[in-house]
Formats: structure tokens, sequence, C-alpha cells
């Protein structure tokens, strides 16, 4: 569980991330770290990095999408099933769902 004060701060990190402004390399592992245990944060970061790739504000169907959080944040993400181990394409999972 986190607490109100780290919660607002991944925030703050995130908020920035989709403005496209910059984050230092401390905030992002800080963020990556929570992203990998909690699958919400992860949810969140998703989210944050395709508002930034979008460049823009998202509306209408576009955003409905991203609240949906299908789909990958990277548009050049695809599952090769000779090159990629289906295990790491669940990072961020409910722990049920992971495979350890």
């Amino acid at each position: 569980m986190l607490t109100t004060s780290t919660r607002l701060k991944l925030q703050s990190i995130l908020r920035r991330m989709a403005e496209g402004s910059s984050v230092s390399l401390s905030d992002r592992v800080d963020l990556q770290r929570f992203a990998e245990s909690d699958r919400t944060i992860y949810s969140w970061l998703r989210r944050a990095r395709r508002r930034q790739l979008a460049g823009r504000r998202l509306e209408g169907l576009d955003s409905f999408l991203d609240e949906l959080d299908l789909g990958s944040s990277e548009p050049d993400q695809h599952y090769s099933p000779e090159a990629d181990d289906l295990g790491d394409w669940f990072v961020g999972a409910d722990p049920w769902l992971r495979r350890d």
C-alpha cells in the first residue's frame, strides 16, 4: 500500500512524463520500481507513456481507449515467439497471473 505522499510524488512524475516535460533518471527508476510491483502504477505508467507519444491531449474515442488501457504503450512493440519469453509480457500483472 502506498502512502499519500508517495502516490502524489509518483502521479507528479507521471504527469510531467505525459506532458513531455523532463523527468530525472532517479525519478524514472523510482517509478519503474513501483510499477514492477504494483499493477495500478504499471497501468498509470502505460497511460502516461501513451499520452507522451500522442503528443497531445486525448479526446473522444482516443481518450476512452486510453482509459481502457488496452494494447501496448509502445507502438513498435510486438510479440515474437521465437525471440521473446511470454512471461516477460506479464510484468506488472496481478500476482496470480505472473509466472515466476
